[in-house]
């Protein structure tokens, strides 16, 4: 790891949403307020002025309890959602490991979102061509790969998402809670092919609730609350005082 080489460089990094501040139970009765301008919203902050940086070649850690902005500050991290406001600035290619549904469609076979979600991904056809047997192989989907995936558990799907997200090894990537898909066997598979990147050189964003993997491999660790950096720091210490911190909420 190379402190002078940041991968990863989050600034003031703020999202909000309008949240109704009264149940509306119709579609009708949402249009009659909304002509009388009687729909009240109150402003929710996912996340607040959060700022941080990451390492090339690090493993850096986000805790927090649920609700915490973990999932949301991925996101923004990963571009798939824009912050409303502050900045996001990647050094590299990334590859994002969470919500490993996303970009397929049911109706198509488990061979066909190979193709599909690759492209998505960046992929050239022919690299898919190319690594298609490899694909298959790691998601353990042989038998199933013809099948359509609407047919599939979510953890079927899970593992062909990160088979697919893995293909080529990414200069940064970003993992929620993916290593908690599946079979012990195929966790611990897919830990494995996370730690051999961590050894390449990957930097690595990683959520997750097991406090044990994260003391297992993150350098650094931030504790994320209410949207906001509750601590940032080596992860023992964070991890320490998030501890005393849920002993004392019980």
């Amino acid at each position: 790891m190379h402190k002078s080489e940041i991968a990863i460089k989050v600034q003031n990094v703020s999202m909000k949403y309008k949240i109704l501040m009264e149940r509306i139970d119709s579609f009708k009765q949402y249009v009659i307020k909304k002509i009388k301008n009687e729909i009240r919203y109150s402003d929710f902050y996912a996340l607040r002025e959060v700022s941080f940086s990451v390492y090339r070649g690090e493993v850096f850690g986000i805790i927090g309890y649920n609700g915490a902005g973990k999932s949301t500050l991925l996101k923004v991290v990963s571009g798939i959602i824009k912050p409303t406001n502050g900045h996001v600035e990647r050094i590299g290619n990334i590859a994002p490991l969470i919500e490993l549904g996303a970009g397929f469609d049911g109706e198509l076979t488990g061979a066909e979102n190979i193709f599909l979600k690759g492209l998505l991904l960046g992929y050239s056809k022919k690299t898919i061509k190319e690594k298609f047997d490899e694909i298959v192989s790691f998601s353990e989907l042989e038998q199933f790969i013809n099948t359509p995936l609407k047919n599939y558990s979510s953890g079927m799907i899970a593992r062909l998402g990160f088979s697919i997200a893995t293909l080529i090894e990414p200069e940064i990537l970003v993992v929620d809670e993916v290593l908690s898909v599946g079979d012990i066997r195929f966790r611990e598979k897919s830990e494995s092919k996370i730690l051999n990147m961590m050894n390449n050189g990957t930097t690595v964003l990683f959520v997750s609730h097991s406090l044990q993997q994260i003391e297992k491999l993150c350098t650094r660790t931030l504790w994320l609350e209410n949207g906001c950096i509750r601590k940032i720091g080596n992860t023992k210490d964070v991890i320490e005082e998030f501890k005393k911190a849920t002993e004392n909420n019980k």
